[in-house]
């Protein structure tokens, strides 16, 4: 699944940040201290991206041609 442009909730830009918090997650970073120093407060914004399941590369494996 993509991450969406904006929160479905309440509207704020969130896109933007996620290849910095998935980088740095797999880093090894707590998802907890990542989603803070990004400034995203609100519920609705992190559970965006605490529930993000990165799924396009096994997608594509099953391209139709």
């Amino acid at each position: 699944m993509i991450i969406p442009i904006r929160c479905f909730s309440c509207g704020k830009p969130i896109a933007h940040l996620w290849e910095d918090y998935k980088k740095r997650v797999e880093a090894g970073e707590a998802p907890k201290k990542v989603l803070d120093e990004l400034e995203l407060e609100r519920f609705c914004c992190r559970s965006m991206f605490l529930g993000q399941s990165d799924l396009i590369e096994l997608t594509s494996r099953f391209k139709k041609s």
